[in-house]
């Protein structure tokens, strides 16, 4: 079934890369991840030889994009993000680093690995996932959360408003 898988780019250690499609049950339990290419034959890599995998827009196509088919161009931020989460810097163990907005829910503590937003939404990489076997160590940068409401505070507008009640009862 093709609509159950994403479309995903694998970059290894070895600064080798692999395109394909990702099945749904990707990552969490098993031993390798499995990549339909699109050639149609299926290739298993070990975790530990896996950097990141980048959900894609699209897969590469043509000599244009082989030296960075994620088209991952920033792996900062440069200002403070909008969105909700944590805020994440991932050294990994080859050194390279990436920051990222991850979920702020048990996926940071259980799981095979962690889901981040990457700094450039607007690049080809929607979303990447970085297996724990990568990453060396972990940083949180800042807790983002959503817009504070503001409080109606309780006091004398209160009692006004119900000051009639008494009166009847």
């Amino acid at each position: 079934m093709a609509s159950m898988r994403k479309p995903v780019i694998v970059r290894k250690f070895s600064r080798d890369w692999c395109a394909g499609y990702a099945g749904s049950s990707f990552g969490e339990h098993q031993p390798e991840l499995e990549i339909l290419e699109q050639t149609g034959k299926v290739v298993r890599i070990g975790w530990e030889q896996v950097k990141w995998v980048c959900f894609v827009r699209d897969l590469p196509t043509g000599a244009v994009d082989q030296a960075n088919p994620e088209r991952l161009i920033r792996k900062r931020f440069s200002l403070r993000p909008r969105t909700a989460g944590l805020w994440l810097k991932l050294t990994l163990t080859d050194g390279d680093e990436l920051e990222g907005l991850a979920a702020n829910d048990r996926s940071l503590v259980d799981g095979a690995g962690l889901m981040l937003i990457p700094p450039d939404t607007r690049s080809n990489t929607q979303r990447i996932y970085v297996p724990r076997l990568a990453i060396q160590s972990l940083e949180v940068l800042s807790l983002i959360g959503a817009a504070a409401r503001k409080r109606v505070s309780g006091g004398e507008e209160q009692r006004d408003l119900f000051a009639g009640e008494e009166e009847r009862g």
